[in-house]
């Protein structure tokens, strides 16, 4: 697994660091999105539904557990937080081996259903406006396209 760290300064530079990794993403793809309270999970995830042409607006789904949108790939955004024992009757597979690209927050309480290869991006806060987001890639093509990712930002600085 690769560990990239890198520092926003602001939401909007969240917002975008997440709309162009959208660019990377495939049918299927699998983000684990992790952070405490106000770190800004939820504007990463409107970045990312802006980099997938997502027109509608996006909002947490930590009441409705699922929240869908249409884009150049669908997105699926999951809040697991209060699934519990409930997990198994998500229907999660059918989400993660679907034509779109699932969120899901709070993932590691939900271990044993998570597939084998994935994107992790942690977001810790470390002042009022500035993040530390910690990103992940688990298996080999996700490891690929994440560099990618790397190689592609690193030539528009």
């Amino acid at each position: 697994m690769q560990l990239i760290e890198v520092k926003s300064f602001s939401v909007e530079e969240t917002m975008t660091l997440a709309s162009s990794f959208a660019a990377f993403l495939q049918p299927s793809d699998c983000i684990l999105l992790a952070g405490d309270l106000g770190a800004g999970k939820t504007h990463f995830v409107k970045g990312l539904g802006k980099g997938l042409g997502v027109d509608r607006m996006i909002t947490s789904p930590t009441f409705t557990i699922i929240k869908e949108y249409e884009g150049r790939l669908p997105l699926y955004h999951m809040d697991v937080y209060r699934v519990g024992e409930e997990a198994d009757e998500l229907g999660l597979e059918e989400y993660l081996e679907g034509s779109g690209v699932t969120v899901i927050e709070w993932a590691h309480l939900i271990q044993d259903l998570l597939p084998a290869q994935y994107f992790s991006f942690t977001i810790k806060k470390s002042s009022e406006t500035e993040r530390d987001i910690i990103i992940q890639a688990q298996g080999s093509s996700h490891l690929r396209r994440l560099e990618e990712w790397m190689n592609d930002n690193d030539n528009r600085n």
